[in-house]
């Protein structure tokens, strides 16, 4: 698999899996300020400029299931 595939789920996949036992662990890449306005349940904030080191801090396991969301205006 290409390291830089970056797989894609639904709203509704999305939902099922934080509904599942063993939920990944979700993370907002925004600026704060985003987060604090609104943000999914359980989500915990990532800005650009520091996401790579909260993520990695979170979850140290390589091979633990995340889900990282922003916001595209492209």
């Amino acid at each position: 698999m290409d390291g830089d595939f970056v797989p894609r789920i639904s709203r509704e996949e999305l939902k099922a899996k934080l509904e599942s036992p063993n939920p990944p662990v979700l993370f907002e890449v925004l600026p704060v300020g985003y987060w604090k306005k609104n943000h999914l349940p359980g989500a915990i904030s990532a800005p650009p400029d520091r996401a790579v080191a909260i993520i990695s801090g979170a979850v140290p396991d390589r091979h633990a299931e995340i889900v990282v969301y922003c916001w595209d205006h492209g």
